[in-house]
């Protein structure tokens, strides 16, 4: 009985016209959502202290440019230093968590402790021990992002064919030959799945952070301009911020598409 190979990978992508709308369909809905909301605003005259119009968002927020470029870089960097930390801090220990059960059993309920403790509650006790300076700010950005990224890991790790583990066992290969040849292969797609979600979280991390303990950042912005009912400027820091997330997602979409076409490739198919 013969068996059918399976298609290339230029036959799994998809058309250019397909792709071409993956871009300006949400274009255009985000567009049409702004243009909405002003019509809202201006034909109800909603007050700018409560729904600020997007034109007037644009006009206070580009007023003071040069100091919404300086909150919006505090806030930048300390969401790459987290998302860099909770990488580092993850792979291992994902590894450690399939290395066997007695390991996963100690180490789990761990993890699960540092995501039950709310982080705007355990931002002050960090501060005192800490001190005020970017540190806690990045604690507490890694502690939001690296537990998906965790488990994401983890997953791919055990996401590997027996069959495969078997064969290489048989070969006399060593746990670091099967992790690196075999167990990090087939886990690319859900390490990818959990960087997308911690550099969205990581941006709620930062912005939690800077809500206790900042002088600069969106954050800290959001809160003294809400304290002097600046509201289209905390509007403005918070559009910055959701197109700060979808910059980074898109980055993290766009080394896995360039980097690892194969994954990339099969995710769109299993989609």
């Amino acid at each position: 009985m013969s068996v059918q190979a399976a298609p290339p990978l230029e036959r799994r992508r998809k058309p250019p016209a397909a792709a071409l709308s993956e871009v300006v369909v949400p274009l255009l809905a985000t567009v049409a959502f702004f243009v909405l909301w002003e019509g809202i605003c201006r034909t109800f005259s909603v007050p700018a202290y409560l729904v600020p119009a997007p034109s007037q968002i644009w006009t206070d927020t580009i007023a003071i440019g040069p100091a919404v470029l300086g909150h919006t870089m505090a806030t930048l960097k300390t969401v790459l230093l987290g998302f860099g930390v909770s990488i580092v801090v993850s792979l291992p220990l994902a590894v450690l968590l399939t290395a066997s059960p007695a390991v996963a059993s100690t180490i789990y309920p761990f993890l699960v402790w540092t995501q039950s403790i709310p982080k705007v509650a355990l931002a002050p006790v960090l501060v005192v021990a800490l001190g005020s300076n970017e540190l806690p700010r990045v604690v507490i950005t890694v502690l939001v992002a690296f537990f998906p990224l965790v488990i994401s890991v983890a997953t791919g790790l055990m996401s590997v064919p027996p069959e495969l583990l078997e064969l290489s066992r048989a070969c006399r290969a060593s746990k670091w030959s099967e992790l690196w040849r075999i167990r990090l292969p087939f886990a690319i797609p859900f390490i990818f799945a959990g960087l997308k979600v911690a550099v969205s979280l990581a941006v709620v991390g930062a912005v939690v952070a800077e809500f206790v303990n900042a002088d600069s950042g969106l954050g800290f912005l959001i809160v003294t301009s809400t304290a002097f009912f600046r509201v289209p400027v905390a509007f403005g820091a918070l559009i910055i911020l959701s197109i700060m997330g979808v910059v980074l997602f898109q980055i993290v979409v766009i080394v896995e598409r360039v980097f690892f076409p194969w994954s990339s490739a099969n995710a769109q198919v299993s989609s």
